[in-house]
């Protein structure tokens, strides 16, 4: 596809950068079938495809309008189109480089800008999310049914193991998942334990950068990512194995560090090998598998079928989804087969928040899926997805993570 850049844009890095990345594009439109938001709303605009030729428009010197900024806003960033590609074409990438050169020329309303600075500035800072969570649960019992529907349950007080192995890994602390779902950390570092693998969380580590770079703040964004580096840093120079978050919402992110620092001098390296070295806790724990099984509890009679729901993130960007089914297999679950497994649940970060009624419409969608081959319980891997399905599943959500954690004997394994 073809783009005869605009004169007044020639000297712009994201033009530049966007330019190429929409050439790489064949517009055979198979990307089409297999994206959420053009299959709701059957407007070719609302299609990968479609976005792209919006910004190729935009470069080539076309006038971008509230309408144009629409259609990019509807896109849920699942990268389901990034896996029908043939031709590899970096759409995530495109989408958040479009979206900077739209507000470059056409800035949002201020309301708009408002809201977005206001979701950043909450949900990226764990002490002012935690003191929000708090009064949410105070008066969640006196909130009307839709409102009462946003506030998380309050979560059981969790805590990892202290670490105590020369091997390890370094974990990201985040910012919403401290909050509301501590035990998905915590389970994480007690089945590493069991492998002989400590979980370290570096002090000074905090939100992965998502938010922001999806939410017109890439500068804010990459300042994230420059402080991660920097706590992750001296544990990486000892040695530590891998990076692992237990939501994969973040573990996408922080394997994008490379692309998204590649053009800063001083961190641009660092970047590079922080990517490297992210892993998916399913690809991490199946390959201490395959070396030595892990002891489980049995299963209970009826506890074994599973529905699965995997995330975009886990899906698209990491592609660790085999990896997470092949652990779950192999600690006795029956995976039920979902419908339309592509489809995004609608929560994709802030979207949910930004596109209430879309984001209901996807999650209804996507509950009954896994509702039809009636499991005992859904597991999935991301905190924004395991909040989002709580909100109205009829079966139990959780993190497969919980899940096999509590399972562990109580009796101490060898350790190494």
């Amino acid at each position: 596809m073809r783009v005869d850049l605009h004169e007044r844009l020639i000297a712009s890095d994201c033009a530049i950068q966007a330019a190429a990345l929409v050439e790489s594009c064949v517009h055979c439109g198979l990307c089409a079938s297999v994206c959420p938001t053009y299959e709701m709303l059957e407007n070719e605009l609302d299609s990968p495809r479609g976005r792209i030729y919006l910004i190729r428009d935009t470069l080539q010197g076309g006038t971008a309008t509230a309408v144009t900024r629409g259609h990019l806003d509807n896109c849920l960033h699942c990268k389901a189109c990034e896996t029908a590609c043939p031709s590899g074409v970096q759409y995530g990438h495109l989408i958040d480089l479009g979206q900077q050169l739209i507000n470059a020329q056409q800035p949002r309303p201020f309301w708009q800008r408002a809201k977005r600075l206001a979701i950043r500035s909450v949900m990226t800072c764990r002490p002012a999310l935690g003191t929000l969570a708090r009064i949410g649960w105070a008066l969640k019992p006196c909130l009307p049914g839709r409102l009462r529907a946003l506030v998380p349950d309050r979560p059981a007080l969790a805590t990892g193991l202290a670490p105590r192995h020369a091997r390890h890994v370094l974990s990201l602390q985040g910012c919403v998942q401290p909050v509301f779902t501590p035990g998905h950390d915590a389970a994480l570092s007690l089945l590493l334990d069991r492998f002989g693998v400590a979980m370290v969380h570096a002090s000074g580590s905090g939100c992965c950068g998502a938010l922001s770079q999806h939410l017109d703040a890439p500068h804010a964004a990459k300042a994230a990512m420059r402080r991660n580096i920097d706590a992750w840093w001296p544990a990486i120079e000892r040695g530590a194995e891998a990076i692992l978050s237990s939501s994969t919402g973040c573990g996408a992110q922080l394997k994008d560090y490379g692309h998204l620092l590649r053009d800063d001098p001083a961190y641009a390296p660092k970047a590079a090998r922080v990517s490297a070295l992210v892993q998916d806790p399913g690809t991490f724990l199946n390959a201490l598998w395959a070396e030595r099984p892990l002891a489980l509890k049995p299963l209970a009679a009826g506890e074994e079928r599973l529905a699965f729901h995997v995330p975009c993130s886990l899906r698209n960007s990491l592609r660790a989804k085999a990896q997470v089914e092949t652990i779950l297999r192999r600690a006795g679950y029956t995976l039920i087969p979902v419908q339309e497994e592509h489809m995004c649940c609608g929560s994709a970060g802030a979207y949910s928040l930004l596109q209430p009624e879309r984001s209901e419409e996807l999650l209804t969608r996507k509950l009954g899926h896994l509702a039809a081959g009636q499991p005992s319980r859904v597991v999935s891997a991301n905190v924004g997805c395991i909040l989002h399905l709580q909100k109205a599943s009829p079966v139990e959500v959780g993190h497969w993570l919980e899940l096999l954690a509590q399972r562990l004997p109580d009796e101490e394994c060898s350790h190494a």
